[in-house]
């Protein structure tokens, strides 16, 4: 049977209140998935309490016990207690929660092949106060389920854009760039847009890292000397692949309509252009790893969390997405 493990993320943040609004009404029905909800059964009535949604809470003992959803009804698995229920404010006494609910959902998505993630955002600097080498969801799931690439990519309806580099200062981008990351990342985009999205000869746009792709090693020499060299040699493959192009032309509306998905060198260079188009409908993908993972494109909120301001959109795209992609 095929099911969507969600992991919230940050408790003082939106990920509880996204589940609990789509359980008040018909959503998690009409998903006609059953949801299993990782977390603190008291959180969830809690936080239910200040969004003024009535929902019930059936507690599992094991995934095996899943049933499908019922309106105002939250399937919910406890593996660790969450300290502090309060919205609003980050309180490091629960960043063990978060972690321990995240590695549960991922082991558990592992061993059940009919199983898909879907994560809620997360505070990255509560985690690191407990694991100070947790950069993200993304290289996270990597490290837990062996793989030996990743690839982070957003997508909407209306583009797909994927990072070479995820989540370091963009100091450190030039030295992360290389021939041999720039092969990988684009030998996994183009394999998963053909298996996960059915597109038969993806069209593959690869951003230059320095302004107008170095302009012939005027600006910089990244682009001569790793990038250029690097699709070179994958074009070999029969990969329909771009050479780096500027970044400041790339998403003109003619190619835009031509274009499967972008390659970009860091993670403030493309994703600007995905939230201005397309916020609270896109979601985050996280290509090469053996488990479908998707998640919502939003931070944790900590100003909404508790009202009922925050938008489900992501959420649904992110589940509907996910459900999509089990085989």
């Amino acid at each position: 049977m095929k099911k969507i493990i969600y992991s919230p993320g940050e408790p003082a943040g939106i990920g509880p209140d996204l589940i609990i609004k789509l359980a008040s009404n018909k959503a998690l029905e009409n998903f006609k998935i059953p949801i299993l909800v990782v977390g603190d059964p008291n959180l969830f009535l809690a936080r239910s309490k200040l969004l003024k949604k009535k929902i019930k809470i059936i507690n599992i003992d094991s995934i095996t016990e899943l049933k499908n959803n019922k309106k105002g009804v939250l399937q919910v698995i406890s593996v660790s207690k969450c300290k502090n229920i309060f919205p609003g404010k980050i309180y490091k006494s629960n960043a063990k929660y978060v972690l321990d609910n995240l590695n549960y959902a991922i082991k558990e998505t592992i061993s059940d092949k009919d199983a898909a993630l879907v994560t809620g955002p997360l505070s990255k600097e509560n985690i690191v106060s407990i694991k100070k080498d947790f950069s993200g969801h993304t290289e996270h799931i990597q490290k837990l389920t062996k793989s030996n690439d990743v690839l982070m990519m957003l997508a909407s309806d209306k583009l797909k854009v994927a990072l070479a580099t995820t989540h370091i200062p963009i100091k450190d981008v030039s030295n992360k760039i290389t021939k041999k990351l720039i092969i990988n990342k684009i030998g996994i985009l183009n394999e998963e847009l053909k298996h996960k999205f059915k597109i038969n000869k993806p069209n593959i746009k690869v951003l230059g890292l320095n302004p107008h792709a170095g302009e012939n090693g005027k600006i910089g020499s990244e682009e001569l000397k790793i990038i250029k060299p690097a699709i070179e040699e994958i074009k070999k493959k029969n990969i329909n692949v771009s050479f780096p192009i500027s970044a400041d032309t790339a998403f003109s509306s003619k190619l835009l309509k031509e274009t499967d998905a972008y390659l970009g060198m860091y993670h403030d260079q493309v994703l600007p252009v995905l939230k201005a188009l397309s916020f609270g409908s896109s979601i985050n993908i996280t290509l090469g790893i053996p488990i479908i993972r998707t998640s919502v494109d939003h931070g944790v909120a900590l100003d909404i969390a508790g009202t009922n301001y925050s938008d489900t959109s992501s959420l649904e795209l992110a589940i509907k997405t996910a459900k999509k992609l089990i085989k």
